[in-house]
């Protein structure tokens, strides 16, 4: 089950229905762009630096927000790989 404070940013699906394994891109591409400071904590507690970094550097195509992408690229020092549709 997931903190509310992390379900309320993934409004595209039903919280009850969403499975930290499973749906782990999904939360991972939405607490990185929209997650306030609680969440991304929550974040680092729940999946490990090589599942987050994975899933910055194989983004979901057209779910990046460009100011994200860029700050988390930074910080974890990767590089996306760019496809036609989140070209940075």
């Amino acid at each position: 089950m997931l903190p509310h404070y992390v379900s309320a940013i993934i409004w595209s699906s039903d919280p009850k229905k969403l499975d930290i394994h499973r749906d782990k891109k999904r939360i991972i591409t939405n607490v990185l762009n929209l997650g306030p400071e609680r969440a991304t904590k929550w974040l680092f507690k729940t999946y490990s630096k090589k599942e987050i970094v994975e899933m910055i550097e194989n983004p979901l195509p057209g779910e990046w927000n460009k100011k994200s992408m860029n700050f988390w690229s930074l910080i974890f020092d990767v590089h996306p790989k760019k496809t036609k549709r989140n070209v940075l």
